[in-house]
């Protein structure tokens, strides 16, 4: 059997399921379920200075595909809205009860060394296993000089990243914001603050949609609507790249990272980790699913690395960050063109359409007068269109046609200004 415990700068649990910071780990009760349920950690809500804020009603917007899953959550909800000593109370409860989770207590106070050296020893004393730095939520708390406010200017993420190392001896974890040109800068921040790890992505700042009736952004508070934090499955491609660019750069690839952003099975999971991360932080699905998803990550994970191998998390951490790459350095030389079974075709026209509408015309759409979708092979450039529109999985796919291994990307191909102009 696969050992799937975790140890993540130092903090250990039995497999690499956390909980993120959300509503789903706002109370004793809560976090208590989703131990029970399996989860190896939770990020306990952010805690904040007294008097606790205010939130309001509704606070989430949606959006659906086709067939009413849950694809995004827009959120306006704001830190805790809870007592700070009732949290600090149910905190240290929880972790004497469940000594071998891990058990992390995110935090955002004001941008001020004195408000820090005043809650990290409160949180430590309750037994806490780490601490994580809110330097990300893009609404509310950001427009009071906090969270995203704070992480969009790496000075702040480095200067208080080196504040709760002075004063605190828990692991530090820096939650990074999405909204910022450059991920890498405020990485390279916590880097030099001497955070023990951070974790991406929080949620990005939007607007989901805009009630009509009332021409009001979602959700609406009474008649009026404002920009949230959007998270959910449609947010992970963002999240994958940010993790992997953290993760292939020279000054940041050795410190851990938690993988966020849209994680709803143990598939996701493992594409977070071979791209870096040392365990993940799962929200919107346990909300839209319930705790116990959880049994069938860790069934998965397990299944995955016993079929490939794996004896532990360690074995394939990474593996797929040699095959990140930029664009310049992708082959030139390397064809595809797509391809029809016509066994599996229903002759519903998509791919055509797609094609000729948009792309390259490469499509016919009648063979000896009958409706027939075949590839022009002189016209296909492998885009792969025709394969994503297509309703009927495996029935258009992309086959390799160049017969050599010739290799040539961009910075040699001799169209490259650039290299013309060196020569």
């Amino acid at each position: 059997m696969a050992d799937i415990r975790g140890n993540f700068a130092g903090i250990k649990s039995p497999n690499p399921f956390w909980l993120a910071s959300a509503p789903p780990t706002d109370k004793y009760i809560n976090c208590r379920r989703a131990y029970e349920a399996g989860w190896g950690g939770v990020v306990w809500k952010t805690l904040g200075e007294d008097p606790p804020v205010v939130n309001v009603s509704s606070r989430y917007g949606a959006w659906h595909d086709g067939n009413r899953r849950l694809m995004g959550l827009n959120n306006i909800e704001l830190i805790t809205d809870r007592p700070l000593d009732i949290n600090l109370q149910e905190i240290k409860q929880l972790k004497s009860e469940f000594p071998d989770r891990a058990l992390i207590v995110s935090l955002m106070v004001p941008c001020e060394e004195e408000s820090w050296k005043r809650i990290l020893p409160l949180v430590e004393a309750t037994g806490a296993d780490g601490i994580e730095l809110n330097f990300g939520c893009p609404h509310g708390m950001s427009e009071r000089g906090m969270g995203a406010a704070v992480g969009q200017v790496p000075e702040y993420v480095e200067m208080v990243t080196r504040w709760c190392k002075q004063h605190s001896r828990m692991p530090v974890i820096v939650k990074l914001t999405p909204n910022i040109t450059n991920v890498l800068n405020p990485a390279r921040a916590a880097v030099k603050g001497g955070a023990d790890a951070v974790s991406l992505i929080n949620t990005i700042n939007s607007i989901m949609g805009i009630n009509l009736d009332v021409m009001a952004p979602e959700p609406v508070v009474d008649g009026k609507g404002t920009h949230g934090g959007y998270c959910g499955p449609a947010v992970k491609p963002i999240a994958l790249n940010m993790v992997a660019e953290i993760a292939r750069t020279a000054d940041t690839r050795h410190i851990p990272i938690s993988g966020i952003g849209g994680i709803t099975t143990w598939r996701d999971a493992v594409e977070f980790m071979v791209l870096g991360a040392g365990n993940v932080q799962v929200c919107t699905a346990a909300m839209t699913y319930g705790f116990r998803i959880v049994e069938e990550m860790i069934d998965g994970l397990s299944q995955f690395m016993d079929q490939r191998g794996f004896a532990t998390l360690d074995d394939f951490r990474g593996m797929a960050i040699p095959n990140v790459t930029d664009w310049n350095q992708l082959n030139l030389k390397y064809v595809s063109k797509a391809r029809i079974n016509q066994d599996l075709c229903i002759q519903c026209g998509r791919c055509h359409i797609a094609c000729e509408d948009t792309s390259h015309q490469a499509i016919t759409a009648e063979k000896d007068g009958k409706r027939f979708f075949e590839v022009v092979d002189s016209e296909c450039v492998g885009c792969n269109l025709c394969a994503h529109v297509c309703p009927v999985p495996e029935c258009i796919t992309m086959v390799q046609t160049d017969a050599g291994t010739e290799y040539q990307n961009w910075t040699s191909h001799p169209n490259n200004p650039m290299r013309v102009a060196a020569e």
